[in-house]
């Protein structure tokens, strides 16, 4: 992407970007993404590859370089950003022109592996299935809460009992139709949903709950009263060990009641649900109990698997679930202890590893053994070539991508399966 270098220090000056500009910034949260959503680029000077700016750039198709360290110092006029050459950025000074190739959809080679996509923005998914895909492997309720509910949904809960005038101001700006602070959850993001899983009808849609950490929570409106501050939020209050918290469930069976009336209401039974980062036998019995106490208990369910006690118990796991997504990136820092936000440590956080590769061939043969679902939502496979190739013959059902890889890897991929 081209365009002329605009370089924002705080998400309180985006007024001043204009569409078709490129962002630089030092890091991005959910507040940026509508400035995110009409940049032709993206620059950062922090960040790694799964840090937000990169996720949700991924998501939006727009190019980004993350931890470019002095972009905000250096970087001015008319560039241009290429992420062409996979995990490498350049930043080209001027308009570089380039060449679009283009494919064939009705010549694509047919495959055993499924191609699925990951999307979090309903505006986008209707475009994004117009690829060839097997349905949605992840859709994130995050953007959904980031962007159109905007508020911490214990605050809507609660919202009777706030006494900030500031934070009950801002947030009956936000639900100035609605009375019912709990219906404006629910309706928001049960139409989020809905709109995701209703552009690939009817195949299907896996809807993973929640999964903001507690300094994503906090950036909601009224956050602050109910986060604390942790040291560590990659390895916090997080996943099902919240949904089962006297401190969100309330919030979790709103969640629960939005997707029974995306499926109910709106008829679209392709909705299968997928509980993240759960790491006990006994929370997962505990997160499917309450999904009960609100009728949802026709659906599928599935768990991450994202937390080596999943591969260690993963037999239990999938007698619980009706199958495993691997969420490589949390697997694989876990597995080597390490915390992917530290920008000095994120070299050794690399899906390949011979003990994360490990991790994902048992819960792989753990999965075939008991005849159960098992896909991948990661960005490994659409990374590296290699990694792809070893899930395909380790024999994963379905690699779930972000939509500007999904033609490559299928590509990728029926050059892989002709070898296995």
């Amino acid at each position: 992407g081209s365009g002329n270098v605009r370089i924002i220090q705080d998400v309180s000056q985006s007024s001043q970007f204009k569409p078709g500009e490129v962002l630089v910034t030092k890091m991005t949260d959910p507040d940026w993404v509508p400035v995110m959503r009409i940049a032709s680029a993206i620059v950062t000077d922090e960040g790694g590859k799964t840090c937000h700016a990169a996720i949700v750039s991924r998501e939006l198709g727009v190019p980004a370089i993350v931890g470019a360290q002095k972009a905000t110092k250096v970087l001015k006029g008319m560039v241009t950003v290429d992420c062409t050459q996979g995990m490498k950025g350049r930043v080209f000074s001027g308009q570089v022109p380039f060449d679009v190739k283009k494919t064939n959809l009705s010549e694509l080679p047919k495959i055993k592996t499924k191609i699925m996509m990951n999307i979090g923005d309903p505006q986008s998914a209707f475009k994004s299935s117009f690829l060839p895909n097997s349905g949605i492997g992840l859709a994130r309720e995050e953007f959904i809460i980031a962007e159109k509910i905007k508020v911490h949904p214990m605050a809507l809960y609660n919202f009777d009992k706030i006494k900030d005038p500031k934070i009950r101001k801002r947030i009956s700006e936000i639900t100035i139709e609605h009375k019912d602070k709990k219906e404006f959850f629910v309706k928001e993001l049960a139409e989020g949903i809905a709109q995701i899983a209703s552009s690939v009808y009817p195949k299907e849609t896996i809807v993973r709950f929640s999964d903001f950490k507690t300094n994503e929570y906090r950036n909601l409106v009224g956050g602050s009263l109910y986060e604390k501050e942790e040291a560590n939020p990659m390895m916090g209050f997080r996943g099902a060990s919240r949904y089962v918290s006297d401190k969100y469930q309330p919030a979790f069976l709103m969640e629960c009641v939005a997707i029974k009336r995306a499926r109910d209401v709106f008829g679209l039974k392709n909705i299968s649900v997928m509980v993240p980062f759960c790491r006990t036998l006994e929370e997962g019995q505990k997160v499917k109990d309450l999904m009960k106490t609100v009728g949802l208990n026709d659906v599928k369910t599935y768990v991450m698997c994202e937390v080596p006690s999943n591969v260690i118990l993963a037999d239990k796991f999938l007698m619980m679930f009706d199958g495993f997504s691997i969420g490589s990136n949390d697997l694989t820092q876990l597995t080597l202890g390490l915390d992917r936000d530290n920008g000095d440590l994120a070299y050794i956080g690399d899906e390949r590893n011979e003990a994360a590769l490990e991790m994902f061939a048992e819960a792989i043969r753990v999965a075939k053994d008991r005849e159960k679902y098992i896909g991948i939502c990661g960005e490994g496979p659409s990374n590296y070539p290699d990694f792809a190739e070893f899930l395909v013959q380790a024999g994963i059902d379905s690699l779930s991508l972000n939509p500007n890889v999904v033609l490559k890897t299928h590509l990728l991929v029926a050059e892989k399966e002709k070898h296995v």
